[in-house]
């Protein structure tokens, strides 16, 4: 695949990842396209091409395509995965879209499930280069990028739910992804993560806001996607809820790419079959088997509420759906369950939001009331 000039290579989004992405590519000489940021537009462009009752993810990954080839890069590059879930069907589908639109050759894939031997051929195979020095390099800053990412998010959260005018840490937070994005070794990454952190912390917070907490699961490109999720974070931000997301892209990388011996700790999937045993005795594809596990860690961590969140149609995200009522016996914890799709009406969306979060502040007020008493 190596071409005389640079390779100009695109990926869909989801959340932060092409930052990730961005600076693998550089690493290697390729020139990494960041696609517009989704929008009304993608998903009109892409719902041209795709199945009625295909997902909403799959949607905007073709969009992002789309409107990347619209720019004339390279190639456009896309994940692939085995197991009980449509994503695994993406990738033919997706090739033979293009094949039809006449960009069939300008479509290459990941084995998502290779692991890091997966990721280190594909960025073989895309830039020629075989120096492990290098694309190993390519692979550690990006995967660090992710970790430092998604502890970055978490701290944007704290201040969000807690800022004194709203959009306030938004605004020093999108700065600090920038300081992120230009950081091209470990070295200068490290220094980014602080300089990102100082400067949410900048943000005028009130520390006597009253605060709920809630945790977000379901399938892991809604959770990370705020276009998909109607900015779901921002908006429960507004009302003083820190979020955590259950599912992350770096939690999947510990998982999926890292190698064993690098791994601190229990990893999320490890985690998952833990705690969905009693619900859930096995894996039944997509992220279902951790959106059971995470209702179950959210009530032992003592969380005020968890969110759960599917594209329409989605059958694994159905079935953890569907265990939910099951775990009330064992989990006093408020779910809201909130299924996505283009034709999601935002003014009952963020209704309902409104109504969970004034049921758990009640139930919030309840506890700590008969906590007093208990103490008196």
């Amino acid at each position: 695949m190596k071409k005389e000039h640079p390779i100009k290579v695109a990926f869909p989004h989801m959340g932060n990842v092409y930052i990730a992405w961005a600076s693998a590519l550089k690493k290697l000489g390729v020139e990494p396209f960041i696609p517009p940021y989704t929008s009304k537009k993608t998903l009109e462009l892409a719902t041209k091409y795709s199945p009625d009752s295909i997902c909403l993810p799959y949607k905007l990954i073709l969009g992002n395509f789309l409107q990347a080839l619209e720019k004339d890069v390279d190639y456009v590059a896309m994940i692939s995965s085995p197991g009980i879930c449509r994503l695994g069907e993406y990738g033919q589908s997706i090739r033979n879209v293009l094949k039809d639109l006449g960009y069939g050759s300008k479509y290459i894939e990941l084995q998502l499930y290779d692991g890091f031997k997966g990721m280190y051929n594909f960025l073989i195979n895309l830039t020629g280069i075989k120096n492990p020095i290098i694309l190993i390099k390519a692979i550690n800053i990006a995967v660090r990028k992710m970790f430092v990412l998604d502890r970055i998010e978490n701290l944007f959260s704290y201040y969000r739910a807690r800022e004194k005018e709203f959009g306030t840490a938004e605004k020093y937070y999108n700065n600090a992804l920038a300081i992120i994005l230009d950081a091209q070794n470990v070295k200068e990454l490290k220094k980014a993560e602080k300089e990102a952190a100082a400067l949410i912390k900048q943000t005028p917070i009130d520390l006597t806001r009253e605060i709920v907490n809630v945790d977000i699961t379901g399938e892991i490109f809604l959770v990370q996607d705020t276009f998909s999720n109607q900015n779901i974070e921002k908006e429960l931000g507004k009302l003083g809820v820190q979020t955590r997301r259950s599912l992350t892209v770096s939690g999947f990388l510990k998982d999926a790419i890292i190698p064993k011996w690098f791994k601190k700790g229990e990893t999320h999937l490890e985690r998952a079959f833990r705690m969905a045993k009693p619900y859930l005795s096995r894996d039944i594809g997509g992220d279902a088997l951790e959106s059971v596990s995470d209702v179950a860690y959210a009530n032992e961590r003592g969380v005020d509420g968890i969110i759960h969140i599917s594209p329409f149609t989605c059958m694994p995200e159905i079935m953890s759906q569907n265990i939910f009522p099951a775990m009330r016996e064992n989990c006093d914890i408020p779910i809201l369950t909130l299924i996505m799709d283009e034709q999601s009406g935002r003014a009952g969306y963020i209704t309902r939001l409104e109504a969970f979060v004034d049921l758990i502040k009640r139930k919030k007020f309840i506890k700590n009331k008969q906590n007093k008493l208990q103490n008196v």
